[in-house]
């Protein structure tokens, strides 16, 4: 019989000032399928149990079709395409941008718009020692626990961006995307251009940048059929709708009602908590 798994958990309390969620999927034998990696608030980390991951386009174009055991995905301003032939298994990881530092060594700025193996980032060592307690364990909140401990082993509380970058990025996302530079700048006591160039150097973004990324996240994570595009752009702060509809294309590289009409199936498409970034969000 066909398997089709997904689940989400929120990671273990020390880590969640660097972690968003978890989500855990497995799926054999089912249909082929082909997924959008969108534009996302946080970076994607994914560990696969069995079958390794398909990237068939990244974010960045001149980056060629790879296959991951492992993958860090940093922030991005168009998708990914993820195809899989029926057969896929793993724990995909939200990164905060503002947790790299204590769990990656290094600013978020320095993955912006790419996809790595994992392996040249945490090292391979770490990265087979996480998969093979996988695929070890039995259920997936044995899963998520043995994810919670092998992150936990590499925090290094106390390593954090500056205090403005932090204040700013929450800011944005408490907003939904509609802070805008001079008024986060004001809050942080430092000029828009200093603000934008630290903002970058961190997140791998700029502040409008981020700000386009959290309203579109906000957005597409509430779309559902039936759902009403013009009152999702109100309520989100577009323009309009064809000002949603505009962004939705630039960033997802279709319009909603072609996204939605692919993905509304897809196991990775769910959303945390209620919602979800997908491999590579």
């Amino acid at each position: 019989m066909p398997v089709d798994e997904y689940l989400q958990a929120r990671p273990a309390p020390a880590l969640r000032p660097y972690v968003a969620w978890y989500s855990g999927y497995r799926q054999a034998g089912v249909a082929p399928g082909t997924h959008r990696g969108l534009p996302s608030p946080y970076l994607t980390l994914i560990f696969t149990m069995e079958d390794p991951l398909v990237v068939a386009a990244h974010p960045d174009p001149r980056q060629a079709p790879g296959r991951y055991a492992a993958l860090v995905g940093g922030l991005h301003l168009a998708p990914a395409m993820i195809i899989h032939d029926g057969f896929q298994s793993g724990i995909q990881v939200a990164l905060h941008p503002l947790g790299c530092r204590a769990l990656l060594g290094l600013p978020a700025g320095e993955l912006a718009a790419l996809d790595f193996d994992a392996s040249d980032v945490f090292g391979e060592v770490f990265v087979e020692r996480v998969r093979e307690r996988l695929r070890g364990a039995p259920t997936w909140p044995q899963r998520f626990a043995a994810v919670d401990a092998e992150l936990g082993r590499r925090l290094r509380p106390g390593v954090e961006p500056p205090s403005g970058v932090a204040w700013a990025f929450r800011r944005l996302v408490e907003t939904g995307g509609r802070t805008g530079v001079a008024a986060l700048a004001r809050e942080t006591g430092w000029s828009a251009r200093h603000l934008t160039n630290r903002f970058r150097i961190e997140t791998g973004l700029g502040v409008k940048e981020a700000a386009r990324v959290v309203r579109f996240d906000r957005v597409r994570r509430r779309l559902r059929p039936g759902v009403r595009l013009a009152e999702l752009a109100a309520d989100a702060g577009y323009f309009d709708q064809a000002h949603l509809a505009r962004e939705f294309r630039a960033l997802a590289g279709c319009p909603p009602s072609r996204w939605l009409a692919d993905e509304i199936g897809f196991v990775q498409a769910a959303r945390p908590g209620g919602d979800h970034d997908g491999a590579h969000d």
